[in-house]
């Protein structure tokens, strides 16, 4: 499974890649990004909201305001980035014993608990205390 799992990581690098050029060189000047839905219509966060604030930031190297805007989004590159440098450190290295990171199903139950707590504390905020993010 892991292997398989390399092999499309590498694929959505470089998908990612050509797609974020084309994005922020072509489309970014001609584009401004729509309100969320949820927040627009019921004045609720919805559980993605922040997310692409979080990865603009986190492009930009900073990485605790990444953090503040959605947890999920350094989670899921930390895990990615650590993934993909085992597995291609065990490829190149060709260790009988050094495996790459396994693919456990408690980091998507991780990362679904942080999109949970993250949404019910930005709704708490802006609901109890009136502090929009």
């Amino acid at each position: 499974m892991e292997d398989n799992l390399f092999c499309l990581g590498g694929v959505f690098l470089g998908i990612s890649l050509v797609a974020g050029v084309l994005f922020y060189y072509v489309l970014l000047p001609h584009l401004s990004l729509p309100p969320c839905v949820l927040y627009k219509y019921f004045g609720l966060y919805c559980p993605g909201c922040g997310g692409t604030r979080a990865f603009v930031s986190l492009l930009h190297g900073h990485i605790l305001q990444s953090l503040w805007y959605h947890p999920l989004v350094p989670y899921a590159a930390l895990l990615y980035g650590a993934f993909m440098l085992s597995h291609g450190a065990a490829r190149l290295t060709r260790f009988r014993y050094f495996h790459g990171l396994r693919f456990r199903s408690w980091y998507l139950y991780g990362a679904l608990c942080l999109v949970a707590v993250n949404w019910i504390i930005k709704n708490l905020l802006l609901l109890c205390l009136g502090i929009r993010l």
